[in-house]
């Protein structure tokens, strides 16, 4: 029996819809930002497909962090509080699922766990440089230029 890790549909590190929502989210903000006018949550719903129950959730969450910023009032919705370019993917998910604790390390160590333990570290490792290299403004840019790639035409 033979399974192709390498293929897209084996996720070792899994992208929970809380963070996905979020990181979808925050991209409309970002890609909004410099227009310096907020969005709504309807706004924000009619381009993504969160449900709104959930985005408040995620938005008050990333409003508690110092993420977003809430404006009440008829010109009112969400804003980042930062430039797109100082938002890290890592900072995102570190809010939005919260710090990781460490594991309980009262079982007895043996070389076999250790050996174990390391690969598991640099897998960690590994994920955590690559969320940190990434922030909103890149994935306003990549979209960008995937949508310049391939033009819609409408009839």
């Amino acid at each position: 029996m033979s399974t192709d890790l390498n293929s897209q549909n084996y996720a070792l590190l899994d992208l929970s819809s809380k963070v996905e929502y979020a990181l979808l989210a925050l991209l409309e903000l970002a890609s909004n930002h410099s227009k310096k006018v907020p969005l709504t949550m309807s706004e924000i719903t009619a381009k993504q497909p969160i449900p709104e129950r959930y985005l408040e959730q995620i938005l008050t969450n990333l409003r508690r962090a110092g993420v977003v910023q809430s404006q009440r009032g008829s010109k009112g919705g969400f804003v980042l509080v930062r430039e797109p370019w100082q938002i890290t993917l890592l900072e995102i998910v570190t809010v939005v699922e919260g710090e990781r604790k460490d594991k309980d390390s009262s079982t007895s160590p043996t070389l076999e766990r250790s050996l174990v333990l390391e690969v598991w570290e640099q897998a960690n490792t590994a994920s955590i440089q690559v969320l940190n290299s990434y922030t909103l403004q890149d994935l306003c840019q990549q979209r960008e230029a995937r949508l310049q790639q391939s033009p819609m035409y409408y009839i």
